[in-house]
């Protein structure tokens, strides 16, 4: 009976591929600038009151708290006892995916009826903000529903499964752009349709496949490394095509070529979920069953031992699986707030200034573009890498991850210094390592919440620290960087040429980073032997199963 059940679409590694088809099409807020000038102009709106309408598409895809609620809801009593099959139809991940495609149809489909003229132009601005935000917050439903799964399901590699599935959602922006360029025909208006039918059609058919099945099996690393595989293996092939696009003008069929092979890239994660579908078949590995106890992993052996996990378990319950008001009281949930709004925000602030930055140091068009084409895929490797190294840390070296944030944190403000310095050729050193080190956030931020709050209310939980995200952006984008750049523009535009426009604030930024790193710094030593007791103490046991 396993084994036809484990062959069928019912597995955790159905359950993965499906998530990464999700993330792959839904990071729409990335591609923002595709259709912002189209908005601008068919709505009469001034610069100011375009940067109002993104900064409530920022705050749509940073604010996840309905989303956290939602799923802890619909998928709490999975490990408590089995509902009623009436009630128990409204379980799952699929219901949390189900509310993400219906506002990112709704919220696209009304920004798209602005722009084409089905209302009279202009849609007051209120009322665009509020499209735009429906719009974008669906992007949290998304996230959480798949990146929550992804913990459920391997929680001995959570770095690992959160930088796949973030990777991904990274890239998605890039997908997006392919497929603007491919299908919409440098139409700006149509892509806005494109994104209101896309995510919701492509989350409607793979959602029903993401569930928890939360077992752990020996192989769950090698097969991890395969889809870590293709995702490097399509971070590469973007760079390319980037590379490739600023040396030639591609015509249709080249254009359609690269998006074929796109898709195949993509569909590749399926072979890697048949091939561990098969090997769990014929090994039919021992299953920890989480029905109980998402965090009972160990099934040791000799009893003794078992019942001393067990009495640790219990004496640690107090911290673990706490839910969002719990964690609040904790000063490891202030401080992890804190590093995350150093870290995202000067991140997020130096994406959205890129293009002034790299035109006050006279870089040429095609320079900026490569810049921006390439943050994406610095971030990506942000992403990705921090959660696979920091994994790989703690189960060989049984450093905690914490000391990850602090790293990555202080790389971060080396990497602002050398924004702000101006030598030739800065911005592509500068923006590689303050990508990398901002995606990294992106990956150890929910691991680490996951790890000291318990894995129950993580949805909640992360998507509250997200939060951080987008108030940091607002006080070094608006506050800082816009700040002073006012004050040092001179001329009739507002604009200003050389070092002295964005140096004073990236040093500011520089500032702000490592200020992140030493709050992390102190996260790191509050958690050392929490980490030392409990999360690595749970791997060891997990791997004498």
């Amino acid at each position: 009976m396993r084994t036809e059940e484990r062959l069928s679409t019912n597995s955790k590694w159905i359950a993965t591929v499906a998530s990464i088809w999700i993330q792959c099409s839904v990071g729409t807020t990335y591609t923002f600038s595709i259709y912002s000038s189209t908005l601008k102009s068919t709505q009469n709106y001034d610069q100011s009151t375009l940067e109002r309408v993104a900064v409530f598409k920022d705050m749509g895809g940073g604010a996840g708290i309905l989303s956290g609620l939602l799923f802890s809801y619909v998928t709490l009593n999975h490990h408590h006892h089995h509902h009623h099959t009436r009630t128990r139809f409204l379980r799952g991940p699929w219901v949390v995916h189900f509310t993400g495609a219906i506002l990112c149809f709704t919220g696209y489909f009304l920004v798209w009826a602005s722009v084409v003229g089905l209302f009279p132009r202009p849609v007051p601005v209120p009322l665009m903000c509020l499209f735009i935000f429906t719009a974008a917050h669906a992007q949290s439903f998304f996230n959480t529903g798949n990146i929550v799964t992804g913990v459920m399901n391997f929680g001995h590699y959570s770095g690992t499964i959160v930088g796949i599935l973030k990777g991904f959602f990274g890239l998605s922006g890039a997908v997006l752009t392919q497929v603007y360029k491919t299908v919409c025909n440098g139409n700006p208006s149509t892509y806005i349709l494109v994104l209101a039918l896309l995510p919701t059609l492509v989350s409607l058919l793979f959602m029903s496949h993401v569930r928890i099945y939360g077992t752990n099996s020996v192989d769950d690393k090698k097969h991890l490394n395969a889809f870590s595989a293709v995702a490097m293996t399509v971070a590469a092939y973007f760079m390319v095509i980037t590379v490739m696009e600023n040396l030639l003008t591609f015509s249709l069929w080249a254009r359609i070529i690269t998006f074929i092979i796109l898709l195949l890239l993509l569909a590749s994660p399926l072979r890697v979920a048949i091939t561990a579908d098969r090997e769990d078949a014929v090994t039919s590995p021992k299953l920890s069953t989480p029905q109980q106890d998402p965090l009972a992993y160990h099934e040791l052996a000799d009893d003794e031992s078992q019942v001393t996990a067990a009495f640790d378990d219990k004496i640690l319950k107090d911290e673990e699986d706490m839910n969002l008001l719990q964690a609040m009281c904790t000063g490891n949930f202030w401080f992890l707030c804190i590093a995350t709004l150093c870290g995202m925000g000067s991140g997020i602030a130096t994406m959205n200034n890129i293009a002034q930055v790299g035109e006050s140091l006279d870089y040429s068009t095609t320079e900026i573009n490569s810049l921006i084409s390439l943050w994406s895929i610095w971030n990506f490797f942000g992403r990705f890498g921090a959660g696979y190294g920091s994994d790989v840390f703690l189960h060989k070296i049984g450093w905690p991850r914490p000391i990850f944030m602090v790293i990555t944190l202080v790389a971060m403000s080396i990497g602002h210094i050398a924004i702000a310095s101006g030598f030739p050729g800065n911005l592509f050193v500068g923006t590689m390592i303050v990508g990398v080190c901002y995606g990294s956030q992106w990956s150890l931020m929910p691991t680490i919440s996951s790890e000291i709050f318990g894995v129950r209310h993580m949805g909640t939980i992360f998507n509250t620290i997200s939060i951080a995200c987008p108030v940091g952006s607002y006080i070094c984008a608006v506050r800082i960087i816009g700040h002073i750049y006012d004050r040092v523009a001179s001329g009739e535009d507002h604009t200003c040429y050389g070092t002295h426009c964005f140096m004073l604030s990236f040093m500011i930024m520089a500032f702000v980073a490592f200020f992140g790193s030493l709050v992390a710094f102190l996260l790191f030593l509050r958690t050392r032997r929490f980490y030392n007791q409990v999360v690595i103490r749970r791997l060891q046991h997990s791997s004498t199963t």
